[in-house]
């Protein structure tokens, strides 16, 4: 039975997110559907590229993941299908994939959408319903789409780093507050290189140490921590990071309309001793 995971900015107001997994069993009864998230930010693709990567890899071998992230940012023409460390990815042809896998996939076919066909949610999930249950059934793949299909390339979001610091940007603000920042804990230690450090956010806000839990600091306090897909966490015991610093998520949809005042509230830097 195949399992099928579903990623969308969707939300859980309307009849869609009912709709998709219908449509999906409908093509494919045996189908096994796993939501990992339907309340991402609309047009967010560091966020998106963060939960999905942060989920994907917890899966077993050969899932199937369904990523319903900004579809119709251009008039589309093919659904991708990729393949990578063993786990296929299917997405819009926006950008997203490379963001997600943080490089280029071992395989990718452009699953081509028919001309005349409305092409909305639905359709999609028709098509990428079709594609799964044909790779399942053991259809060659050139039956299934065009092999080695070009796409939209997207860089993923990076820190930004030097001899003695390291500066990431906010990606993801959870539901208790907490605040997500896209430096990982391997990246941290590169830079580190066993040296004492200051982390700095909103000019003046500075903890000089990793806690292992949110335990570690007394209720109230704030602390930072790398959390369990191991990027750094910014939080407070207790509390609200986000909203009692002001903090707020990067977003790349218009990054000339950033000020350099809002990017104190969505950067964090890391300052190592000499």
């Amino acid at each position: 039975m195949p399992l099928v995971t579903l990623t969308s900015d969707i939300g859980q107001q309307d009849y869609l997110v009912g709709a998709i997994k219908g449509r999906l069993l409908r093509i494919n009864p045996e189908f096994r559907i796993i939501d990992i998230s339907h309340s991402l930010s609309p047009f967010n693709y560091p966020q998106a590229a963060y939960v999905c990567r942060s989920a994907i890899k917890n899966f077993p071998e050969f899932t199937f993941h369904i990523v319903l992230i900004n579809l119709f940012e251009s008039k589309p023409d093919q659904l991708l299908f990729a393949f990578h460390n063993n786990q296929y990815v299917l997405c819009a042809d926006n950008g997203l994939l490379e963001m997600i896998l943080e490089e280029k996939p071992e395989m990718v076919i452009g699953i081509p959408f028919d001309k005349p066909a409305i092409k909305n949610t639905l359709y999609c999930i028709d098509v990428a319903a079709k594609a799964i249950t044909q790779l399942v059934n053991g259809e060659p793949v050139q039956n299934i789409g065009t092999p080695d299909a070009s796409y939209i390339e997207k860089n993923p979001l990076r820190p930004l780093h030097g001899e003695g610091w390291i500066e990431g940007h906010i990606i993801f603000i959870d539901n208790f507050e907490n605040v997500v920042v896209n430096i990982t804990q391997e990246q941290f230690e590169q830079q580190r290189r066993g040296r004492r450090f200051k982390i700095v956010f909103k000019r003046d806000e500075v903890i000089e140490r990793i806690s292992g839990s949110y335990a570690d600091v007394p209720q109230g306090e704030k602390l930072v921590l790398f959390n369990s897909a191991g990027y750094m966490e910014i939080a407070i015991n207790k509390g609200n990071a986000a909203g009692l610093f002001g903090l707020r998520g990067y977003n790349d949809k218009n990054p000339g309309t950033i000020t350099q005042n809002r990017l104190f509230y969505q950067t964090v830097k890391v300052f190592f001793e000499s």
